[in-house]
Protein backbone atom coordinates (compact mmCIF):
# COMPACT_ATOMS: atom_id res chain seq x y z
CA UNK A 1 0.00 0.00 0.00
CA UNK A 2 0.88 3.54 -1.10
CA UNK A 3 2.03 5.68 2.17
CA UNK A 4 2.96 2.78 3.86
CA UNK A 5 6.52 3.01 5.64
CA UNK A 6 8.03 0.19 7.36
CA UNK A 7 11.46 1.91 8.24
CA UNK A 8 12.60 0.94 11.66
CA UNK A 9 15.91 2.62 13.52
CA UNK A 10 17.52 0.40 15.62
CA UNK A 11 18.86 0.99 18.49
CA UNK A 12 22.21 -0.37 20.66
CA UNK A 13 23.04 -0.22 24.62
CA UNK A 14 25.91 -1.24 25.66
CA UNK A 15 25.91 -3.68 28.67
CA UNK A 16 29.29 -4.47 28.96
CA UNK A 17 32.58 -3.37 27.09
CA UNK A 18 36.42 -4.89 27.22
CA UNK A 19 38.78 -5.10 24.50
CA UNK A 20 38.30 -8.76 23.71
CA UNK A 21 34.16 -9.03 24.89
CA UNK A 22 31.67 -7.02 24.71
CA UNK A 23 27.82 -7.72 25.34
CA UNK A 24 24.77 -5.20 24.17
CA UNK A 25 21.39 -5.21 23.43
CA UNK A 26 19.74 -4.55 20.04
CA UNK A 27 16.41 -3.67 19.79
CA UNK A 28 13.74 -2.16 17.07
CA UNK A 29 14.31 -4.30 14.61
CA UNK A 30 14.26 -8.08 13.41
CA UNK A 31 16.12 -11.25 13.49
CA UNK A 32 17.24 -11.04 9.68
CA UNK A 33 18.86 -7.38 10.75
CA UNK A 34 20.60 -9.17 13.84
CA UNK A 35 21.44 -12.12 12.00
CA UNK A 36 22.98 -10.38 9.54
CA UNK A 37 24.94 -8.20 11.90
CA UNK A 38 26.08 -11.17 13.33
CA UNK A 39 27.03 -12.64 9.93
CA UNK A 40 28.97 -9.81 9.11
CA UNK A 41 31.01 -9.58 12.52
CA UNK A 42 32.09 -12.76 11.38
CA UNK A 43 32.51 -13.40 8.31
CA UNK A 44 33.40 -9.66 6.69
CA UNK A 45 34.93 -7.35 8.72
CA UNK A 46 38.50 -7.32 7.34
CA UNK A 47 41.48 -8.28 9.37
CA UNK A 48 45.41 -8.70 8.54
CA UNK A 49 46.81 -12.84 8.62
CA UNK A 50 50.18 -14.44 7.02
CA UNK A 51 49.11 -15.62 3.52
CA UNK A 52 51.88 -15.99 2.30
CA UNK A 53 55.35 -17.68 3.62
CA UNK A 54 59.20 -18.45 2.32
CA UNK A 55 61.20 -20.43 4.02
CA UNK A 56 64.53 -20.45 3.60
CA UNK A 57 65.80 -22.92 6.53
CA UNK A 58 63.55 -25.43 8.30
CA UNK A 59 65.65 -28.51 10.49
CA UNK A 60 63.04 -29.06 12.54
CA UNK A 61 60.70 -31.38 13.69
CA UNK A 62 57.87 -30.17 11.74
CA UNK A 63 57.36 -29.82 8.23
CA UNK A 64 56.98 -26.42 6.00
CA UNK A 65 53.57 -27.27 5.42
CA UNK A 66 53.26 -27.07 9.28
CA UNK A 67 54.84 -24.20 9.69
CA UNK A 68 52.86 -22.56 7.53
CA UNK A 69 49.87 -23.49 8.62
CA UNK A 70 50.56 -22.28 12.31
CA UNK A 71 51.54 -18.71 10.89
CA UNK A 72 48.61 -18.34 9.09
CA UNK A 73 46.43 -18.61 12.22
CA UNK A 74 48.07 -16.07 14.50
CA UNK A 75 46.20 -13.17 14.90
CA UNK A 76 47.70 -9.78 13.99
CA UNK A 77 46.79 -6.39 15.36
CA UNK A 78 44.44 -5.25 12.48
CA UNK A 79 43.54 -1.80 13.25
CA UNK A 80 44.07 -0.58 10.14
CA UNK A 81 42.92 -3.44 8.23
CA UNK A 82 40.10 -1.22 7.04
CA UNK A 83 42.07 1.73 5.61
CA UNK A 84 44.48 -0.84 3.65
CA UNK A 85 43.54 -2.44 0.22
CA UNK A 86 43.15 -5.93 -1.35
CA UNK A 87 46.01 -7.50 -2.89
CA UNK A 88 43.81 -8.51 -5.77
CA UNK A 89 42.45 -4.80 -6.23
CA UNK A 90 45.61 -3.08 -5.35
CA UNK A 91 47.27 -1.58 -8.30
CA UNK A 92 50.75 -0.73 -6.83
CA UNK A 93 51.50 -3.91 -7.03
CA UNK A 94 49.31 -5.12 -9.76
CA UNK A 95 48.15 -7.73 -7.51
CA UNK A 96 51.27 -9.30 -6.36
CA UNK A 97 50.12 -8.75 -2.76
CA UNK A 98 54.36 -7.38 -2.06
CA UNK A 99 53.40 -3.62 -1.40
CA UNK A 100 53.29 -1.31 1.51
CA UNK A 101 49.75 -0.92 0.69
CA UNK A 102 47.75 -4.19 0.70
CA UNK A 103 50.63 -5.79 2.77
CA UNK A 104 52.93 -6.28 5.70
CA UNK A 105 56.04 -8.39 6.01
CA UNK A 106 57.63 -10.34 8.61
CA UNK A 107 61.16 -12.10 9.44
CA UNK A 108 61.37 -15.13 12.42
CA UNK A 109 65.00 -15.89 12.95
CA UNK A 110 65.53 -18.66 15.45
CA UNK A 111 68.51 -21.43 16.62
CA UNK A 112 68.55 -23.41 19.32
CA UNK A 113 72.45 -22.86 20.52
CA UNK A 114 71.86 -24.70 24.01
CA UNK A 115 70.65 -27.64 25.46
CA UNK A 116 67.32 -26.55 26.90
CA UNK A 117 64.38 -26.23 24.26
CA UNK A 118 63.75 -23.35 22.27
CA UNK A 119 60.54 -21.88 22.57
CA UNK A 120 59.89 -20.18 18.97
CA UNK A 121 56.78 -18.06 19.48
CA UNK A 122 54.34 -15.61 17.79
CA UNK A 123 57.06 -12.34 20.08
CA UNK A 124 59.22 -13.89 17.12
CA UNK A 125 57.91 -12.41 14.42
CA UNK A 126 59.48 -9.16 13.44
CA UNK A 127 57.12 -7.11 11.36
CA UNK A 128 57.81 -4.00 9.12
CA UNK A 129 54.71 -2.10 9.94
CA UNK A 130 54.58 -1.34 13.96
CA UNK A 131 50.90 -1.14 13.88
CA UNK A 132 50.44 -4.73 12.47
CA UNK A 133 52.24 -7.07 15.01
CA UNK A 134 51.34 -10.58 16.73
CA UNK A 135 48.50 -10.06 19.50
CA UNK A 136 50.25 -9.34 22.41
CA UNK A 137 48.25 -11.54 25.07
CA UNK A 138 50.81 -10.41 28.21
CA UNK A 139 48.01 -8.02 29.33
CA UNK A 140 45.76 -11.62 30.27
CA UNK A 141 45.03 -12.45 33.64
CA UNK A 142 48.67 -13.83 34.47
CA UNK A 143 48.92 -17.54 35.74
CA UNK A 144 51.56 -19.46 37.57
CA UNK A 145 53.40 -20.20 34.47
CA UNK A 146 55.28 -18.08 33.65
CA UNK A 147 55.42 -19.08 29.85
CA UNK A 148 52.37 -18.42 28.84
CA UNK A 149 53.05 -14.96 28.64
CA UNK A 150 55.32 -15.44 25.67
CA UNK A 151 53.13 -15.67 23.04
CA UNK A 152 51.67 -18.35 20.81
CA UNK A 153 54.26 -21.32 20.30
CA UNK A 154 54.86 -21.74 16.55
CA UNK A 155 57.33 -24.37 17.14
CA UNK A 156 60.03 -26.25 19.46
CA UNK A 157 63.76 -26.66 18.52
CA UNK A 158 66.62 -28.96 19.98
CA UNK A 159 69.78 -28.16 20.10
CA UNK A 160 71.38 -27.70 16.78
CA UNK A 161 67.69 -26.91 15.16
CA UNK A 162 67.35 -23.66 13.28
CA UNK A 163 64.55 -21.85 11.74
CA UNK A 164 64.73 -19.15 9.15
CA UNK A 165 61.70 -17.92 7.13
CA UNK A 166 59.78 -14.89 5.42
CA UNK A 167 56.14 -14.36 5.26
CA UNK A 168 53.59 -11.92 4.03
CA UNK A 169 50.57 -10.58 5.80
CA UNK A 170 47.60 -9.64 3.70
CA UNK A 171 43.68 -8.22 4.31
CA UNK A 172 41.13 -10.80 3.88
CA UNK A 173 37.81 -11.81 5.59
CA UNK A 174 36.62 -14.87 7.12
CA UNK A 175 34.50 -15.81 4.49
CA UNK A 176 37.40 -16.30 2.33
CA UNK A 177 39.35 -18.18 5.22
CA UNK A 178 38.45 -19.10 8.91
CA UNK A 179 42.25 -17.28 10.00
CA UNK A 180 40.81 -13.79 8.81
CA UNK A 181 37.88 -13.91 11.00
CA UNK A 182 38.09 -11.36 14.13
CA UNK A 183 35.57 -12.89 16.20
CA UNK A 184 36.15 -16.03 18.29
CA UNK A 185 32.61 -16.10 18.72
CA UNK A 186 29.55 -14.02 18.24
CA UNK A 187 26.16 -14.93 19.18
CA UNK A 188 22.42 -13.57 19.85
CA UNK A 189 19.73 -14.63 21.26
CA UNK A 190 15.85 -12.74 21.99
CA UNK A 191 15.22 -11.52 24.86
CA UNK A 192 12.96 -13.35 27.05
CA UNK A 193 9.89 -12.14 28.61
CA UNK A 194 8.44 -14.21 31.11
CA UNK A 195 5.02 -13.37 33.01
CA UNK A 196 4.19 -15.69 35.97
CA UNK A 197 0.28 -16.00 37.22
CA UNK A 198 0.07 -15.18 40.60
CA UNK A 199 -3.05 -16.32 41.64
CA UNK A 200 -2.06 -20.04 40.59
CA UNK A 201 1.49 -19.46 42.08
CA UNK A 202 -0.22 -18.83 45.50
CA UNK A 203 -2.57 -21.94 45.39
CA UNK A 204 0.95 -23.75 45.73
CA UNK A 205 2.28 -25.05 48.69
CA UNK A 206 5.83 -23.99 49.66
CA UNK A 207 7.24 -27.67 48.60
CA UNK A 208 5.49 -27.50 45.02
CA UNK A 209 6.82 -24.12 44.35
CA UNK A 210 10.94 -25.31 45.38
CA UNK A 211 9.97 -28.74 42.89
CA UNK A 212 8.56 -26.33 39.99
CA UNK A 213 11.78 -24.02 40.51
CA UNK A 214 14.29 -27.03 40.46
CA UNK A 215 12.74 -28.26 37.40
CA UNK A 216 14.56 -25.24 35.30
CA UNK A 217 17.98 -26.28 34.11
CA UNK A 218 19.32 -22.73 34.79
CA UNK A 219 19.17 -20.68 37.53
CA UNK A 220 16.10 -18.33 36.38
CA UNK A 221 13.56 -18.40 39.40
CA UNK A 222 13.86 -18.33 43.06
CA UNK A 223 12.17 -17.98 46.06
CA UNK A 224 11.82 -15.14 48.31
CA UNK A 225 12.96 -16.17 51.61
CA UNK A 226 11.25 -13.00 52.95
CA UNK A 227 7.86 -13.06 51.08
CA UNK A 228 7.95 -17.25 50.06
CA UNK A 229 6.91 -15.42 46.28
CA UNK A 230 8.72 -16.93 43.50
CA UNK A 231 10.69 -14.49 41.61
CA UNK A 232 12.59 -13.99 38.68
CA UNK A 233 16.19 -13.66 39.60
CA UNK A 234 17.95 -13.68 35.68
CA UNK A 235 15.20 -13.79 32.62
CA UNK A 236 18.43 -14.24 30.57
CA UNK A 237 19.61 -17.24 32.37
CA UNK A 238 16.32 -18.98 30.04
CA UNK A 239 17.28 -21.16 27.36
CA UNK A 240 13.76 -21.39 26.21
CA UNK A 241 14.26 -25.54 26.89
CA UNK A 242 10.17 -25.61 28.61
CA UNK A 243 11.02 -27.22 30.82
CA UNK A 244 8.87 -25.05 33.77
CA UNK A 245 5.99 -24.93 31.30
CA UNK A 246 6.31 -29.05 31.24
CA UNK A 247 6.50 -29.39 35.04
CA UNK A 248 3.48 -27.03 35.65
CA UNK A 249 1.69 -29.14 32.85
CA UNK A 250 2.12 -32.31 34.94
CA UNK A 251 1.10 -30.80 38.45
CA UNK A 252 -1.94 -29.52 36.66
CA UNK A 253 -1.16 -25.90 36.40
CA UNK A 254 -1.28 -25.15 33.06
CA UNK A 255 -0.69 -21.81 32.16
CA UNK A 256 1.27 -21.06 35.58
CA UNK A 257 3.48 -19.58 33.39
CA UNK A 258 4.21 -17.95 30.43
CA UNK A 259 7.30 -16.97 28.35
CA UNK A 260 7.72 -14.82 25.30
CA UNK A 261 10.73 -14.43 23.02
CA UNK A 262 10.25 -10.43 22.14
CA UNK A 263 11.08 -10.54 18.81
CA UNK A 264 12.09 -7.27 18.38
CA UNK A 265 15.25 -7.35 21.25
CA UNK A 266 18.44 -9.57 21.12
CA UNK A 267 20.91 -9.58 23.07
CA UNK A 268 24.46 -9.85 21.99
CA UNK A 269 27.61 -11.53 23.26
CA UNK A 270 30.67 -11.14 21.20
CA UNK A 271 34.29 -12.34 21.98
CA UNK A 272 37.22 -11.05 19.72
CA UNK A 273 40.30 -12.91 18.74
CA UNK A 274 42.37 -9.98 19.51
CA UNK A 275 43.20 -8.55 15.95
CA UNK A 276 40.57 -5.85 16.46
CA UNK A 277 38.91 -4.90 19.79
CA UNK A 278 35.56 -6.15 20.52
CA UNK A 279 33.96 -2.12 20.58
CA UNK A 280 35.90 -1.49 16.90
CA UNK A 281 34.59 -4.96 15.69
CA UNK A 282 30.93 -3.78 15.86
CA UNK A 283 32.03 -0.77 14.47
CA UNK A 284 33.52 -1.86 11.85
CA UNK A 285 30.50 -4.51 11.12
CA UNK A 286 28.25 -1.82 10.88
CA UNK A 287 30.17 0.09 8.28
CA UNK A 288 30.79 -2.99 6.53
CA UNK A 289 26.43 -3.72 6.51
CA UNK A 290 26.10 0.12 5.63
CA UNK A 291 28.16 -0.21 2.46
CA UNK A 292 26.38 -2.98 1.27
CA UNK A 293 22.77 -1.66 2.00
CA UNK A 294 23.90 1.28 0.15
CA UNK A 295 25.59 -0.41 -3.28
CA UNK A 296 21.14 -2.16 -3.33
CA UNK A 297 19.71 1.65 -2.54
CA UNK A 298 19.70 4.42 -4.53
CA UNK A 299 22.26 7.17 -4.83
CA UNK A 300 19.63 9.75 -3.57
CA UNK A 301 18.79 7.70 -0.75
CA UNK A 302 21.85 6.60 0.43
CA UNK A 303 22.94 8.61 3.89
CA UNK A 304 25.53 8.96 5.08
CA UNK A 305 25.70 8.63 9.04
CA UNK A 306 27.98 8.33 12.10
CA UNK A 307 25.29 7.65 14.89
CA UNK A 308 27.19 4.94 17.20
CA UNK A 309 25.93 7.05 20.00
CA UNK A 310 27.51 5.79 23.42
CA UNK A 311 29.79 3.42 21.55
CA UNK A 312 31.07 5.77 19.16
CA UNK A 313 32.06 8.38 22.12
CA UNK A 314 34.05 5.39 23.78
CA UNK A 315 35.89 4.49 20.75
CA UNK A 316 36.74 8.35 20.17
CA UNK A 317 37.69 8.65 23.42
CA UNK A 318 34.76 10.66 24.89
Amino acid sequence: MEGISYQRFPQIKIREMRDDFMKFELKKTDSSVANALRRVMIAEVPTVAVDLVEIEVNSSVLNDEFIAHRLGLIPLVSERAMAMRFSRDCDACDGDGQCEYCSVEFHLRAKCIGDQTLDVTSKDLLSSDHTVTPVDFSEAPASDDATDNRGIIIVKLRKGQELKLRAIARKGIGKDHAKWSPAATVTFMYEPEILINEDMMESLSLEQKKEWVESSPTKVFDIDPNTQQVVVVDPEAYTYDDEVIKKAEAMGKSGLVEIYPKEDSFIFTVESTGAVKAPQLLLNAIDVLKQKLDAVRLPEDTVDADDFGELGAHMRGG
